[in-house]
């Protein structure tokens, strides 16, 4: 069978597609409402009781039979007793009697036999007796039981992305914890001698190792967990131990930068070949040599990702194939980078053949695109101000000033 280098470069959409089934999808875990937000719900949420789970008041003010009411106005208003105060949370509510009313707070229990909710402000505020100028209709400001959901009733289905709203759902039908799909946990490994930690001097020749980091946020902001090894220096059987060491820890994916080039020194390519893991051209820019597989660890294999090592190429390369299968694998509803069309202001060339994602500034308002910086793969610089990637297909040689791209939200 041909390998990936002899049948020649991917397209983007081969090489997402391949990425995507490396990822299992993620089981499910159960975890405390505060720890559930940004995860994905594993399984419907059913009412385990009603919304509201009595008929409550929705204002402050008295309950009162509507009908003893009639006819209450400003000019002629109707005087009765105080029978009760009902506060929120008082659970030994009486009925009311004929004739009576009970003063009452928002979220308290109407008594039986009210049916209407006359707002305090439509009365003198009276504690003993009170004068009522206004007649409510029945059913008034009274908050019926389960107007809102009924017990039993299917709250949020399972791959429902859980936010404020959702957990605050979740608390006000009485539920603790949630399950939820279990985040990937992703192995994030940059290589290269040059590469020296931030915080430390620079000797001639060294570079601040700055891939790990990147990548390990942008595993997390895309709902996995990360561990980061700062570096491996450029051994073939140092790289092999340290694998091997970490991925009995439940690792999904093992995530690479650097090292998948065609030059001598490239480690990774030179550790994981005929081990599960190809390496090959895909037909875009940043970001042309990649590599994937599941890595053979003797019975047990393990998903990896490798990227290029300059930071553009890494972070875009990221973005294209590993953002969205993680997500994917973790059940996430919307796993791909939001789209949208915008005029391009200026014009711009493309290499043919390659697809182009261009670092760009979208600016909403009049709903066009402009690019920050160069094509270089270095320029990270121009990448942190970037708000959005332009995306030229690869037959695209040239885009005029104001002609329509595509353009991939990165806030979204």
């Amino acid at each position: 069978m041909s390998t990936w280098s002899e049948t020649g470069p991917r397209t983007v959409e081969q090489h997402a597609a391949v990425v995507a089934a490396l990822l299992h999808p993620t089981g499910a875990e159960t975890v405390p409402l505060a720890e559930a937000s940004g995860r994905v719900l594993a399984a419907d949420l059913t009412a385990g009781v009603a919304l509201p789970p009595f008929d409550n008041s929705a204002m402050d003010g008295y309950a009162v039979r509507a009908a003893e009411l009639a006819g209450a106005s400003g000019e002629a208003p109707v005087d009765l007793p105080v029978a009760a105060d009902i506060p929120a949370g008082r659970t030994d509510v009486g009925p009311l009697e004929p004739g009576t009313v009970a003063r009452i707070m928002t979220g308290a229990p109407v008594p039986a036999g009210a049916d209407a909710i006359v707002p305090v402000e439509r009365t003198d505020a009276g504690t003993e007796r009170v004068r009522i100028s206004a007649a409510p209709e029945p059913g008034a400001f009274v908050r019926r039981a389960g107007e809102d959901t009924a017990a039993g009733a299917v709250l949020l289905t399972a791959g429902t992305v859980l936010g404020a709203s959702q957990i605050g759902l979740a608390a006000a039908v009485g539920r603790p914890e949630l399950p939820v799909r279990r985040r990937p946990h992703v192995l994030v490994l940059s290589t290269g001698s040059e590469l020296v930690p931030p915080g430390e001097p620079l000797a001639p020749g060294q570079i601040y190792e700055s891939n790990g980091t990147m990548l390990a946020v942008a595993v997390r902001e895309a709902g996995a967990t990360a561990e980061q090894l700062s570096f491996v220096p450029d051994d073939v059987e140092k790289f092999r131990a340290v694998l091997a060491e970490k991925v009995s820890d439940g690792v999904d994916l093992v995530l690479t930068s650097g090292g998948v080039s065609a030059g001598a020194y490239e480690v990774v390519k030179e550790a994981l070949t005929g081990h599960g893991v190809e390496f090959g051209k895909v037909a875009m820019q940043p970001g042309g040599p990649q590599g994937c597989g599941r890595l053979d660890l003797g019975g047990a294999t393990v998903a990896v990702v490798t990227l290029p090592g300059n930071p553009v190429s890494s972070l875009v390369s990221f973005e294209v194939f590993v953002r969205p299968a993680l997500r994917a694998a973790a059940g996430h509803p919307a796993p791909v980078r939001p789209v949208v069309t915008a005029r391009l202001a200026g014009g711009l060339t493309s290499v043919p053949g390659k697809r182009q994602f261009r670092r760009g500034v979208l600016d909403a308002a009049s709903g066009t695109v402009a690019e920050i910086g160069g094509a270089g793969s270095h320029l990270i610089a121009a990448l942190a101000r970037a708000d959005c990637l332009i995306d030229l297909p690869a037959e695209t040689t040239s885009v005029a000033d104001g002609d329509p791209v595509a353009v991939w939200l990165l806030d979204g």
